[in-house]
């Protein structure tokens, strides 16, 4: 086949998304992701997929979805349709109240070695931004910082999370929360981007992880964000992810939600600690 023919072959593909296909999606999506589209998101559903087709060995975006539903989609598919629905929209220091929490409060409180999981860290700006709040906690300190911390970032897509390990941002991106002075004290040029420092970049280990998973293989924490992500599932899911959240967090361990989120009804494992500067929740004694 020459490139015009594929080209015309995948201009014929049938785009068209049917509610009863769309159905189909938001079941699959949910059950191998957890997230929970309401029924306002077809056209969305239907741009990224389209996307997605036009690449691929299916004729229509009915087939496509038929194929992830019964399983014989490739890998590669499941995890690109896993990107192109995922939300990445984030950036540095935001609720920047608990980045402050941290250095002034968490931060002296805990041993030597601190554990702390970014739970759906998209590009990397949360646990970075983590990373260089401890830096500036250990410059503050002088010889009373003698300590050191581990952070686990994890996200479902394959794509943001090799992004986030780069450690390469846009002017746009540093933009986005970064401070003149924190941008020359803790990045450097990079062609026509900029790279993180190794020191603060190093602290950040990154893995691909879906939250349905067991939570057994990461360890336990000291500290666990999870921020603007429950919001995309269901409360039953939602309760069920910070319940085995809870059973990760080591004696004293404490548990960020964005400024906008609380826990759900009746959820008594965590208890409010409210601070200048925000909220937390910490494992109850």
């Amino acid at each position: 086949m020459s490139v015009l023919e594929r080209k015309e072959s995948q201009n014929k593909k049938n785009l068209d998304l049917t509610p009863d296909m769309y159905r189909v999606f938001i079941s699959y999506l949910k059950s191998s992701s957890g997230i929970l589209l309401g029924d306002s998101k077809q056209y969305l559903v239907k741009n990224r997929l389209s996307t997605l087709l036009r690449g691929s060995e299916y004729s229509s975006l009915s087939d496509l979805i038929l194929a992830l539903q019964k399983g014989s989609a490739s890998s590669m598919l499941k995890a690109a349709v896993l990107d192109v629905m995922t939300t990445n929209e984030t950036f540095w220091f935001r609720d920047k109240g608990h980045f402050e929490i941290l250095k002034k409060r968490i931060f002296p409180e805990k041993g030597r070695s601190i554990k702390v999981w970014s739970a759906a860290c998209s590009s990397g700006q949360e646990p970075y931004s983590i990373s260089l709040y401890f830096d500036e906690y250990l410059r503050e300190a002088g010889s009373a910082g003698q300590q050191n911390l581990q952070i686990l970032a994890t996200d479902i897509s394959e794509k943001i999370v090799a992004d986030a390990r780069s450690a390469i941002y846009s002017n746009m991106s540093l933009s986005r929360g970064v401070s003149e002075e924190f941008k020359g004290q803790y990045f450097k040029q990079y062609r026509d981007d900029w790279t993180l420092n190794n020191t603060v970049k190093s602290r950040v280990r990154f893995q691909t992880f879906n939250l349905l998973d067991r939570f057994d293989s990461l360890g336990r924490f000291d500290v666990i964000f999870i921020r603007n992500v429950l919001i995309y599932f269901p409360d039953e899911t939602k309760r069920n992810i910070l319940e085995r959240m809870v059973k990760a967090l080591n004696p004293g361990g404490v548990l960020f939600l964005s400024s906008t989120e609380s826990l759900p009804v009746e959820f008594d494992l965590l208890e409010p600690v409210r601070e200048v500067g925000g909220r937390y929740y910490q494992l109850k004694s």
